[in-house]
């Protein structure tokens, strides 16, 4: 494999070296935080999706924040593969008008743009999201407290000064700024939602059923980067105050889902597969400068990581990935974004195409093609 890497935890690697990976063995898959970087991860969306996991017939649980949150409900619609190139099309083309004398466009109007195109995207077609007969869509969402309760021009500020002073001492300090909310969809039964895939004794966390009324502000306030989009307000059915990103909360999902139970018959817990941009699962967005907390956990013992490998990353454009530095690196010159970021999920066709080889191999040498998750 020249542009896939393969991590696991302990346990996911002693069920490959006996089983192999098969998809009846995938319970959950996490999309991570991480704007434009998510792109890269296009075609193995399809493919897992489209494909892999479309051969099997139990129930798998999809826990996203900001545009994980965008890919994992693009999951659950009619048509996957054609919804997700939609997204990546929409994604690469996004575009912001410039107010007389601004360098940058303002939280109103990206938060405005970017609520009519969700409507876009999934309008009439929530009920496919919820109702999916074998997927499960969570979105976390990061809730104000107390300074942060209410989104204001200087409390704000000052509130997310706090919760950085706060998460440097202790993570779960972060807490008394922001909570973890989940936005849980019931799946073709409908009523009350389901309970979570992992634990959440690590954080402050509520759960709230994801309906109709509510999936739209949940979906934009996941996607809702601080001082970037304006925060959502008084979602229905859940907590009054301002909702944020769930990466500030949730980074990359460094969850618990070591406590997640329901393996496939002879194997463990039923393993995590996670589509990741990198090999590091980052609890918060508080922790990337943290490096101490970018190691691996027991919470990620039956996890396995997807990730392209950094020496492939050197050969697209710019030698990175996609990500926010784009937005001023090339300004108002959209075409030229537009061809940097089209080559790079070009060349991510890659990454699937190595995961579909490897997934086709024995249990031995799938094995021998997999590190240990650090």
């Amino acid at each position: 494999m020249k542009a896939l890497r393969i991590h696991a935890g302990p346990a996911a690697r002693a069920h490959i070296a006996a089983h192999g990976l098969r998809p009846g063995d995938v319970h959950v898959v996490p999309g991570a935080a991480g704007g434009p970087k998510g792109l890269i991860l296009g075609p193995l969306d399809r493919f897992i999706f489209g494909n892999w996991l479309a051969g099997s017939g139990h129930t798998v649980h999809l826990v996203g924040a900001s545009i994980g949150a965008w890919r994992m409900a693009t999951a659950c619609l009619d048509d996957a593969v054609g919804a997700f190139q939609r997204l990546e099309h929409d994604y690469i083309h996004q575009d912001y008008v410039l107010e007389p004398g601004q360098k940058r466009p303002t939280a109103r109007h990206i938060s405005e743009r970017f609520g009519l195109g969700l409507q876009a995207f999934y309008g009439g077609r929530i009920g496919q999201v919820l109702h999916h007969p074998r997927y499960r869509v969570h979105i976390v969402t990061s809730r104000g407290r107390h300074l942060l309760a209410r989104e204001h021009r200087l409390r704000t500020p000052l509130g997310y000064l706090g919760a950085f002073m706060s998460n440097t001492v202790h993570r779960k300090a972060l807490g008394a700024w922001l909570e973890r909310v989940v936005f849980s969809a019931a799946g073709p039964a409908g009523g009350a939602a389901g309970a979570l895939p992992f634990d959440t004794r690590d954080f402050r966390t509520r759960q709230v059923a994801l309906t109709e009324d509510n999936f739209m502000p949940a979906l934009q306030a996941s996607c809702s980067i601080p001082f970037v989009l304006q925060a959502v307000h008084n979602i229905p059915g859940a907590p009054p105050g301002a909702y944020w990103d769930g990466g500030i909360t949730d980074y990359h999902l460094h969850l618990d889902f070591h406590a997640q139970q329901g393996g496939a018959a002879g194997g463990p817990a039923g393993l995590v597969l996670y589509p990741h941009f990198q090999k590091s699962v980052v609890p918060g967005w508080l922790d990337k400068g943290l490096k101490w907390r970018h190691r691996a956990t027991p919470f990620l013992d039956n996890m396995v990581v997807l990730s392209p490998d950094p020496a492939w990353v050197q050969a697209l454009p710019n030698a990175k990935l996609p990500d926010r530095t784009d937005f001023p690196r090339y300004g108002t010159d959209l075409p030229a974004r537009v061809k940097a970021w089209t080559q790079a999920t070009s060349a991510s066709v890659q990454l699937a195409d190595e995961f579909a080889a490897w997934c086709a191999l024995p249990a031995d040498e799938q094995a021998q093609r997999v590190e240990a998750l650090q």
